[in-house]
């Protein structure tokens, strides 16, 4: 039928019109697109490493990505939904953070890719929506309220965090691990496959993982906004009680004072 555009022509549309109105260190860029009844597609900066989530899986190239570049990658994402959410007029929201649609170039930058269902915070609309993003990183409050707030990325930020510092997605530590009695110490819950952290890249990693929790919260009012937890990271500061790194437990980051 005329003038009817399929959800994959919407997305393209969406995405182009997303990224050619923000320009942005950790947003990838897009350089150019084509669109004809044969084909379409978009054409972006190269990334070299490719994605968070394919380098997370590989047991090979894994141990690349030490605990400074994670930390490193978790600051740039901050950045990158901090600009849209705060900085854009209106707000911009992703709506479907997560780790295969983070890239990395050459020297580990990372920058959000995939607008193709980001949406616009206009002012005096409900911004109700139906369900959009990916299983495992949408907010709870999605099943039953459908209204999108930039909290609803603030959580999918909190899933990649933890993904990235666990080496594999948190699904089993948001379901359960934090309500156990015999909650696992942090040490035993990253990724195995490194060495553990030391000195100031493991107080980097409690920051990490105590601000992930945080946008974890059930109630998406508590949780901080995009622009706290990146402003933290930056600050480094780290309440003197969560320094020892061996003896940290997951409810004590949970419940850390400074997240407020």
């Amino acid at each position: 039928m005329e003038g009817y555009e399929t959800i994959d022509e919407i997305s393209f549309r969406s995405e182009i019109k997303a990224l050619t109105e923000i320009r942005h260190r950790n947003i990838v860029k897009l350089f150019g697109y084509c669109s004809n009844a044969r084909c379409m597609f978009l054409v972006y900066e190269y990334m070299a490493k490719g994605s968070l989530a394919d380098l997370l899986r590989s047991q090979e190239e894994v141990v690349v990505l030490d605990w400074t570049k994670r930390v490193n990658i978790v600051k740039d994402i901050s950045q990158a939904l901090s600009y849209m959410h705060h900085d854009c007029v209106p707000p911009i929201i992703h709506r479907d953070i997560t780790s295969s649609n983070i890239l990395l170039d050459y020297d580990f930058k990372a920058c959000v890719s995939d607008f193709g269902i980001a949406r616009l915070l206009r002012p005096g609309s409900s911004n109700w929506t139906t369900i959009a993003g990916t299983y495992g990183y949408l907010p709870p409050e999605l099943a039953y309220t459908m209204r999108v707030t930039e909290k609803c990325d603030v959580y999918s930020y909190g899933v990649v965090a933890l993904e990235i510092i666990m080496g594999k997605h948190p699904r089993e530590l948001i379901a359960s691990l934090l309500a156990d009695e015999n909650a696992p110490l942090l040490k035993d819950v990253i990724d195995q496959r490194l060495s553990p952290p030391s000195n100031e890249v493991a107080e980097d990693v409690v920051l990490v993982v105590m601000l992930a929790l945080a946008c974890l919260r059930s109630d998406p009012l508590s949780r901080p906004t995009i622009q706290f937890a990146s402003q933290k990271l930056i600050a480094r500061k780290l309440p003197s009680h969560l320094k020892h790194f061996d003896d940290i437990k997951l409810p004590q980051l949970m419940n850390a004072e400074m997240i407020g």
